[in-house]
């Protein structure tokens, strides 16, 4: 069992196992962003239908990172992030045998809610086995696996597209997926979910009260609302960025396509360090802070960005807004962690986050209405406003390290263990 202090085998295996299967999450994500031209070409679809692929995949995501908390309360965080894992690479791999829209339509969809279960259980598992002291240079480590699989995915592109097709693209996700499981396939669930979940009468109880205490107890209730409201916002103005980012530098900058691949790449590349450097910074002056000051400061640079923008310094420019605008994620996960009691902390930490994903499907349409009567980078430069809610809402309303995921917690109800944070 790990220490206060300390890691021990099975800690660092959880950790690479999740930190892996991220990986894959993240190149799953940005393949379908990458091959959606030539399927839209090869299956002859037109806008409107190539989008609702992405649409399709949110939705599932949804709807999977909602029942993975409820599951993951229930029967384990292990045994979900297992599943979550083996159902996302298989249906993503399955995809290189599709040959109709609604073939990879469906396989997006039930991708989908492996992505999200293991989004939002993945980081939570591993936040049950690392120490406080480290837990969001860790977890912003995780987080910026990510950003790695973007990165990787583009890279496989450049290879595989011009020769192989969109096809066999998907089919690299299996391999690292393999691998995933192999590492988690006998990985024990943590003490702290053990501890509340010793006696079948009680895990069954855990997994039946969790939703209903989200509402019920009054505290647990104002921590929820508050980070479903700041995951809105954080989806808002990440997934906005994302998604509009590529045709802000074509369309409004003129930017070639070649050079505006590479740019993207540098982006996400620094992403990954950006990620790193804040869990680092925020274990050493503490997550409130550094939530706040994430947050802020990609608010203050998106105007910066847009309007300072030109062909010769924008490539240098996104090297900046790549290390600030992932920034909040590398906090996220520790922050929200420790916000709930173990009990209901699956439940609570997923489904406020996935919650969130009404922001993330908002966002691209509401910046193509800003584009049509202004401009893409106009929309874009709104986002700080989200970006500004983000940081607010925790960092004024919510206190850090309110629980302590590794902690085993001594048998109580979970009432009381709620109203001791109060």
């Amino acid at each position: 069992m790990s220490t206060a202090n300390s890691f021990d085998r099975t800690g660092l295996l959880v950790i690479v196992g999740v930190f892996v299967a991220l990986l894959v999450d993240g190149m799953d994500l940005q393949m379908l962003a990458l091959a959606l031209p030539s399927i839209t070409k090869d299956l002859q679809l037109s806008t409107v239908r190539a989008g609702a692929l992405s649409t399709y995949t949110l939705l599932g995501m949804g709807i999977g990172g909602v029942l993975a908390g409820w599951l993951a309360d229930r029967v384990g965080r292990v045994r979900v992030v297992w599943w979550a894992v083996l159902i996302f690479s298989t249906f993503t791999g399955v995809i290189a045998w599709c040959h109709t829209y609604w073939q990879v339509a469906v396989m997006r969809f039930v991708s989908g809610f492996g992505i999200g279960a293991l989004y939002s259980i993945g980081t939570l598992l591993a936040a049950e086995y690392v120490p406080t002291r480290v837990r969001t240079t860790v977890l912003g480590t995780l987080q910026a696996g990510w950003s790695v699989g973007y990165v990787i995915a583009a890279l496989l592109s450049a290879y595989v597209l011009p020769r192989f097709g969109w096809r066999p693209l998907f089919a690299c996700a299996i391999v690292p997926g393999v691998l995933a499981l192999a590492l988690l396939w006998k990985a024990p669930d943590p003490p702290s979910w053990n501890a509340t979940s010793a006696q079948a009468k009680t895990r069954a109880a855990a997994g039946s009260r969790s939703l209903a205490l989200l509402w019920s107890d009054r505290s647990i209730r104002r921590t929820f609302l508050l980070w479903t409201a700041a995951s809105i916002a954080l989806q808002f103005g990440y997934y906005g960025a994302n998604t509009w980012l590529p045709s802000y530098l074509v369309r409004d900058l003129g930017v070639n396509v070649q050079s505006m691949g590479w740019y993207v790449a540098g982006t996400y590349t620094m992403a990954v360090i950006g990620k790193v450097v804040t869990g680092y910074l925020a274990d050493r002056v503490g997550r409130r802070a550094m939530w706040i000051v994430a947050g802020v400061v990609t608010a203050a640079y998106l105007p910066i960005l847009i309007y300072a923008a030109t062909p010769g310094n924008v490539a240098v420019l996104l090297l900046a807004f790549g290390f600030l605008y992932g920034a909040p994620y590398a906090i996220n996960s520790t922050y929200l962690s420790e916000s709930f009691p173990a009990g209901i902390r699956a439940t609570a930490v997923a489904t406020s986050y996935n919650l969130g994903r009404i922001g993330s499907t908002l966002s691209p349409v509401l910046i193509g209405l800003a584009a049509a009567q202004y401009s893409i980078g106009f929309g874009i430069a709104l986002l700080g406003i989200a970006y500004l809610v983000c940081a607010l809402v925790p960092g004024l309303f919510i206190r850090e390290k309110m629980f302590d995921p590794q902690a085993v917690p001594a048998a109580a109800p979970f009432g009381a263990a709620a109203s001791a944070a109060r």
